[in-house]
């Protein structure tokens, strides 16, 4: 009678035990997506996925699901507004926040509630816990618990 019992008394780790927030930074600028990639996997909070080229966002979005994108606005060859309307005219991807990141507005500006095509938006440059909490305020109920 040779049985072999398997048994995993140990729990996965906490944060194994629930999924990050899944965050998708799409801007022309790899400096840019690399260094907000790095920072706010370092808080231990997000998963982050990057991408750099506007004219394939929409296909990476498909891909990864993201729960929250951040979004340049000033790219060559397809603006982020153009991005924006692809992802919101998708079934399937059109419940996911889109912020707005842009050096084209003042930080006072960004604070004071206005949207860009109905969306949030964030001035860059941006400090991490700027853009933390950013992230916070837009995410959505399900991927925040």
């Amino acid at each position: 009678m040779n049985r072999i019992i398997e048994a995993n008394f140990l729990s996965p780790p906490a944060e194994e035990a629930k999924e990050k927030p899944r965050i998708l930074v799409i801007d022309n600028n790899r400096d840019f997506t690399y260094s907000a990639k790095v920072a706010l996997e370092r808080t231990g909070l997000y998963s982050v996925w990057e991408e750099n080229k506007p004219a394939r966002a929409h296909q990476t979005a498909q891909r990864v699901k993201p729960d929250l994108i951040l979004l340049d606005i000033a790219m060559p060859e397809t603006d982020g507004g153009e991005v924006a309307a692809r992802i919101e005219s998708d079934p399937t991807l059109h419940r996911i926040p889109v912020v707005f990141l842009t050096a084209l507005v003042t930080k006072t500006e960004a604070r004071s509630g206005l949207q860009i095509h109905g969306h949030p938006f964030l001035a860059k440059p941006i400090s991490i816990p700027d853009l933390v909490a950013g992230i916070e305020r837009n995410l959505p109920a399900h991927a925040a618990s």
